[in-house]
């Protein structure tokens, strides 16, 4: 099992470079930052991860992600560069396919691209012109026409939300499948969104529960169920909290391929924590092999 590290990507946080370096001598395998164009004042949508709604100051000073992952990219050579989670379904998306692709590109293939629909309904409302409802069309959508932007020549998609006729868009990713794109979801819809075209699992380790095992049996099961392979779609957990060595090992043996530390609220903005931490879980990485 591989061990990555996710950044809230702020300047209270250490630079994309710093910390890039810092992970891939200590045999981290992947960098991971998430997405926030802006945050609306408004408060109407709650933070669902705090009693009170009320949203950590973090999020409103998260940095673009490409750039930052294009940073961290520059300066390794084998560190994967990862979104977690980027929000596909509120960016233009001939833009964002070149974006990522050139990243790709210019990294060597070390993209891997996590995603969801978002929290908060104002912030996509401020940018998408599609019913929040649909947002989980809109991104299976996104993602499928990204993917013919990838692949093909002369790119074109017909879908109920985006529809364009041939174009040309390049540079190609490495991969003619372009960049793997997991999906950070919960619920059900969310759920059969993954088992159908997602090239990989990426929940929170609360939603794994105490029986990560039966979790990830239960995933396996239904993907071969829509005959899709389980051994071609990833599992990649991130812990909202700090998980020991022992947790680390139930993870691994219960088929879980990453875990993504860091990500725990109690650090965020706290840069002297940080290298005490990659530390500790450098010390885990060879005994989770």
């Amino acid at each position: 099992m591989e061990i990555g590290f996710s950044t809230m990507n702020t300047p209270l946080d250490p630079s994309p470079t710093e910390l890039a370096l810092q992970l891939e001598e200590r045999g981290f395998d992947s960098l991971w930052t998430g997405e926030h164009s802006h945050i609306p004042i408004s408060r109407k949508t709650p933070w669902p991860a705090a009693a009170d709604g009320q949203i950590p100051e973090a999020y409103k000073m998260i940095s673009d992600p490409y750039v930052s992952l294009m940073a961290a990219g520059a300066v390794t050579k084998k560190l994967k560069l990862c979104t977690g989670i980027a929000l596909l379904n509120q960016r233009d998306i001939f833009s964002q396919a070149k974006t990522i692709s050139t990243l790709d590109r210019l990294s060597d293939g070390r993209v891997i691209i996590g995603t969801s629909v978002g929290w908060n309904q104002e912030e996509f409302e401020n940018i998408v012109r599609h019913p929040w409802k649909k947002r989980y069309t809109l991104l299976r959508e996104t993602v499928a026409a990204m993917r013919n932007l990838w692949r093909d020549e002369e790119s074109e998609y017909h879908g109920e939300l985006i529809d364009f006729d041939p174009v040309w868009s390049g540079a190609k990713p490495c991969s003619p499948s372009g960049p793997p794109v997991v999906l950070g979801v919960a619920g059900p819809l969310g759920m059969q969104h993954t088992l159908e075209w997602a090239d990989g699992w990426f929940p929170v380790d609360l939603i794994l529960g105490d029986d990560p095992e039966a979790k990830v049996r239960e995933f396996r099961q239904q993907l071969a169920a829509l005959g899709r392979d389980p051994d071609k779609v990833s599992i990649t957990v991130q812990c909202m909290s700090t998980p020991d060595l022992d947790q680390l090992k139930i993870y691994r043996d219960s088929g879980v391929e990453r875990i993504v530390v860091g990500v725990a609220m109690d650090l965020w903005g706290k840069h002297e924590r940080i290298l005490p931490l990659l530390e500790e879980f450098a010390e885990y990485i060879p005994q989770l092999k």
